[in-house]
């Protein structure tokens, strides 16, 4: 056996033995004596199962990275594998630079086994706490994606990624296999996924588990990869030679790319290892199968604290490790170990490039103002938003070429999303076989496109927790796919707002555009407004949802979303062609606050307010506007633009009772129109007033195959369904004549019979609905 292989056994060793004392043990570190019941933690929490492969892992990780310098991070899938990362973060010095308790010695190793899984202290899962790490791993099957997107635009960057086998069954894992397809060799770096089957999940085997190793050489054959099997007897030298392989691979890959040399299907490495569950651990207990099967995936011995069989097993099995041979307290840590450790900047825990703040540079953007069309009257026909925002992003892109530090992300939308002025600076990624008629595809493009949002969530994860910047564009309906995705990173990214080391991390940005108003022609799959009730009902305010009413708007808040940082900002912008209402000067006004009093659509001392939220929804309120005013011309009205929603409200801070009093007066009725569920808008009004005031409209869940305004019809959220309600509430306010209001609302209802029957004999809508234009105040 070579010297290595003796030094890496003795490194895994001592990580098995430091993650057990994590799982049990409140006292007798280094089992100076006997266990005994006082020695074990109340509460046993945690996970064994996957802990002892994860060791023999990042052991022979660090004697790769050692012996070539190589730059790595690594990710790990099974987050429930965390003592086990603990312990080679404690091992390797990191955690001391960021837990000073964290001693490399008996103290440092009671300090964080009396605190893992303990209620303050390090929790059960690799977290933002964890240095390194850039993905919690709770929830799995986002581990594989984004490595990816961690090695994007980083070409000395290699992301080792252990991907549980358990893991390996979930959507997300099984389309993110298909990245490397994206990854151009000559301007990034690399990932090797080593699929970690140790055969069961928590209670039964695993799929990956129990296929061949013919089998699984073939299906990873098919994905494009070179699939090494480690495995067996020798597995230590198996697994020696196998990362050596793969690094020889990836940098033969690299270097003919940065020769110039066309490369086009490059097959990545990637391992499968097989390691039984629980390894190195008891064999048997109470008559039952544990070491490789699933009754090793959690605490082993659970009754430890109580029961003497279970206790003495603990015992046999941590004095297995002979911890006396590898950690003495005159010397410390065997020295053969510590020569395993890579120098400090090499280190998987303290890499750079897992530390945001320390990479991020601020993109270069250009000023939104040159791309705005000027409303020189107020709904004057002619503003895309999604064409605006192409227009800012094509120049985005321009400006950053050198940094190299952009990315557009979309599942196959670019074009149908009106964002392919893009396509003028940069092209999307493809390293695989293209054809002569294939438009827009290049190996080193920065436009991430692939039918999958999970995988392109995961892709911005990772790029952004790695300091560079994103945008991931989606159908409305379908980011609802990543929800799941979005509510783990908004976890993470809460917590790591507080933590100072992590620094600044550029905001993750959505935009959320061909929303359902406007998917008529596809029917109602294709409308839901979901994605933004759950995200905004997040506390914090870092979650942020802008609904610019224009395309000026719409480039004030991308502007704005660019250059901010540590938070969540989704962005709801139609595509269709509609009225330009802002100039820039006011668009920046309303970008600044959040919320805008509309004055050429408003009098002082309103009878009635209408609010606006989204885009298509303020032209509806303002054509109920022009309708009232029409009707009724000495009825007093005011349109409230609201642009930003959070947590807090209504505005940039949520609005202050004074606040929102000047907006929407102490006691005139709000009609409201809300782009998205109308109890998201209800529970933001709690407390601001008597409810009975407050008239909500919003999507109902009411959709088909139909035209633009018959969606909103349907929705109740229409001009002559809000005008109605408006003639109602001011009759019962005593503002207009009863007799007269009862006569002009027939003629509307009137009005919406007319429109069903139009539609349904012609297929488009009214023309009195096409042709309308807002002319109050030409």
């Amino acid at each position: 056996m070579n010297k290595s292989i003796q030094t890496i056994k003795k490194y895994v060793r001592l990580a098995n033995y430091i993650t057990v004392s994590q799982i049990y043990l409140r006292d007798n570190f280094l089992l100076e004596r006997g266990l005994n019941f006082d020695d074990i933690k109340s509460r046993l929490l945690g996970h064994w199962g996957s802990c002892p492969g994860i060791n023999f892992v990042y052991a022979h990780l660090n004697y790769l990275i050692k012996k070539h310098e190589q730059e790595m991070i690594f990710l790990l899938g099974p987050g429930h594998g965390f003592p086990g990362l603990q312990a080679n973060l404690f091992m390797e010095g990191t955690l001391k630079k960021f837990y000073p308790e964290a001693t490399v010695d008996e103290n440092g190793l009671g300090y964080i086994s009396k605190n893992f899984s303990w209620p303050y202290e390090f929790p059960s899962h690799s977290n933002p706490g964890t240095p390194g790490v850039i993905l919690e791993g709770g929830e799995l099957g986002y581990s594989l994606s984004t490595a990816y997107g961690a090695i994007l635009d980083n070409p000395s960057l290699i992301a080792a990624c252990l991907i549980g086998d358990g893991e390996a069954e979930t959507g997300p894992l099984a389309t993110s296999w298909h990245l490397n397809k994206f990854i151009d060799p000559k301007e990034n770096g690399a990932v090797l996924p080593i699929l970690h089957l140790n055969g069961y999940k928590i209670s039964g085997p695993t799929v990956f588990g129990r296929m061949s190793n013919k089998e699984l050489k073939s299906l990873f054959y098919g994905y494009g990869y070179e699939p090494i099997i480690v495995d067996g007897f020798g597995i230590y030298i198996k697994m020696q030679r196998a990362l050596e392989k793969s690094l020889k691979i990836i940098k033969s890959i690299q270097s003919k790319a940065r020769q110039g040399k066309k490369i086009v299907s490059p097959r990545w490495p990637m391992i499968v290892l097989r390691t039984p569950k629980g390894w190195t651990g008891i064999k048997e207990l109470d008559d039952k199968k544990i070491e490789d099967n699933c009754l090793s995936h959690q605490v082993v011995a659970k009754d430890a604290k109580t029961n003497i069989e279970h206790l003495e097993a603990l015992e046999k099995w941590m004095r297995s490790y002979k911890i006396d041979e590898l950690y003495n307290k005159k010397n410390g840590v065997d020295e053969d170990i510590l020569s395993m450790i890579p120098e400090s900047r090499l280190r998987m825990g303290e890499m750079k490039y897992a530390f945001a703040g320390r990479m991020r540079k601020d993109l270069i953007l250009p000023n939104p103002d040159k791309f705005a069309e000027e409303a020189i009257v107020p709904g004057t026909i002619g503003s895309s938003s999604m064409r605006r925002l192409g227009l800012y992003l094509k120049e985005v892109f321009e400006l950053n070429a050198k940094n190299k530090n952009f990315r557009l992300m979309s599942p196959d939308e670019t074009y149908s999303n009106k964002l392919d002025e893009v396509f003028k600076a940069t092209k999307r990624a493809f390293v695989w076989p293209k054809e002569k008629w294939d438009d827009d595809l290049d190996s080193n493009g920065r436009v991430m496109e692939v039918l999958s949002e999970h995988s392109l969530q995961g892709l911005a994860q990772g790029y952004v927790l790695t300091g560079r910047h994103m945008i991931f564009a989606s159908y409305e309906a379908f980011v609802e796919i990543v929800t799941s995705m979005a509510d783990q990173y908004a976890k993470f990214l809460k917590i790591a707002r507080e933590i100072e080391w992590r620094g600044d991390i550029p905001s993750f940005n959505y935009i959320l555009t061909s929303s359902g108003w406007r998917q008529e022609h596809n029917g109602f799959s294709h409308q839901n407004p979901g994605f933004i009730s759950n995200m905004i009902q997040k506390e914090g305010n870092f979650i942020k949802a802008y609904f610019p009413p224009d395309g000026t708007s719409a480039l004030m808040v991308m502007d704005y979303c660019l250059q901010s940082k540590n938070c969540i900002n989704i962005i709801v912008a139609g595509k269709t062609l509609e009225p330009r209402w802002l100039t820039p000067e006011l668009a920046k006004q309303e970008m600044e606050r959040g919320i805008m009093i509309w004055n050429f659509a408003s009098d002082k001392n309103p009878d009635i307010v209408f609010s606006s939220i989204g885009d298509y929804m303020t032209k509806e309120s303002l054509a109920a506007i022009d309708y009232l005013k029409k009707e009724f011309p000495e009825i007093k009205t005011r349109l409230v633009n609201i642009l930003e929603l959070s947590s807090l409200g209504f505005g940039k801070c949520g609005c202050t009772q004074e606040d929102f009093d000047f907006y929407f007066t102490k006691n005139k009725p709000v009609i409201f129109n809300f782009h998205g569920y109308p109890e998201t808008i209800k529970q933001l009004l709690f407390g601001k007033g008597k409810n009975e005031r407050f008239f909500v409209h919003g999507y109902i869940e009411n959709g088909s195959t139909t035209t633009p305004f018959d969606m909103q019809v349907r929705n109740k959220t229409d001009r002559f369904t809000l005008v109605i309600e408006a003639f109602r509430i001011l009759t019962e306010a005593g503002k207009i004549n009863k007799d007269k209001a009862e006569k002009i609302i027939k003629r509307y209802e009137d009005k919406l019979r007319y429109h069903d029957g139009y539609i349904r004999k012609y297929g488009v809508d009214m023309e009195e609905i096409e042709n309308w234009q807002w002319k109050r105040n030409a």
